[in-house]
């Protein structure tokens, strides 16, 4: 792998997360070429030092290295796939990694486009708020062939605190990808529900989810979002908009692998109800404990 002077970086998505990474790439010294649907999003890390790019092929035309961080399947299909699509102008020797979460079924298509052009392909999905990519303590999951892997491990390491490889299939990754999301949905949930108990109680919620945490758990994870349950951020790192998108993502990929989630399928249904209430654009930990508290008054009344 090239240093990182002559490295030609081309980045897709500079929302929060991406924008965190984008930044970490540039303090190493990478060339990095960006490119986002938003121009507002471009100046500031212009004023770092990235490049700007009009359009997505613009930015993958003779990169290294392609990383992209769209927000769901469609924006991958569309800024991606098709004869206009970045992939289509991306040089042969060049890698992709894609780090968004996306559909086991797209990331298999993606890993055919690759093939048939003769790229490598890494899918490198991230577990972590933009908070946590500031510090480049993320936590990658990676699929993909061996020396794609090799090729992808020390950009990944300047973003991430470990690195999980877990097959040699990039669509694997995201696989596990929506497994983790589909657990920390569970977790929101079982809190949320734990706190209207205490509630009801007379317990201290804050208490009462440190005390568990102490005696079973012992996770800074779990102590986090406990803390983002019961204090809301003032910007969301995550919303409910992106964990119905998530856990509908992981119903899909079961299903069509023949296994049948019961409590997700429950749980996609109240976060439908919570969105179509308004709480889409709350944090995914604040909005689901409004959301148990809306189902709670309703079983009441």
């Amino acid at each position: 792998m090239s240093h990182s002077g002559t490295q030609k970086i081309a980045f897709l998505g500079a929302g929060k997360m991406g924008a965190a990474m984008i930044r970490r790439l540039l303090e190493a010294g990478y060339s990095v070429t960006l490119w986002n649907r938003t121009p507002a999003a471009v100046a500031p890390l212009v004023a770092e030092g990235a490049m700007p790019a009009k359009t997505p092929a613009e930015a993958a035309k003779g990169c290294d290295v392609l990383i992209t961080m769209l927000f769901d399947d469609a924006a991958y299909e569309q800024i991606l796939l098709g004869d206009s699509g970045a992939l289509a102008v991306l040089p042969a020797h060049a890698l992709h990694i894609a780090c968004g979460t996306i559909s086991v079924a797209l990331s298999q298509r993606i890993d055919q486009e690759h093939a048939r052009l003769g790229h490598a392909y890494v899918a490198a999905p991230v577990f972590g708020r933009p908070s946590v990519a500031e510090e480049g303590r993320l936590w990658i999951v990676v699929g993909g062939e061996d020396a794609a892997v090799e090729r992808a491990r020390p950009l990944l390491a300047l973003l991430s605190r470990g690195i999980s490889v877990v097959g040699n299939r990039p669509a694997q990754a995201h696989g596990v990808k929506l497994v983790g999301n589909f657990m920390i949905t569970m977790m929101i949930q079982s809190m949320s529900e734990a706190v209207l108990f205490a509630e009801g109680q007379g317990i201290d919620p804050a208490q009462m989810l440190e005390t568990i945490n102490s005696a079973l758990f012992q996770s800074p994870f779990y102590a986090t979002y406990a803390n983002l349950l019961l204090q809301p951020p003032a910007r969301p790192g995550a919303t409910l908009h992106l964990g119905l998108k998530d856990i509908t993502l992981f119903l899909e990929a079961a299903t069509s692998a023949n296994v049948h989630p019961e409590v997700a399928a429950v749980i996609a249904v109240r976060l439908r109800e919570a969105i179509d209430a308004g709480l889409g654009p709350s944090d995914w930990a604040a909005g689901m404990l409004q959301a148990a508290q809306a189902v709670s008054a309703k079983l009441k009344a």
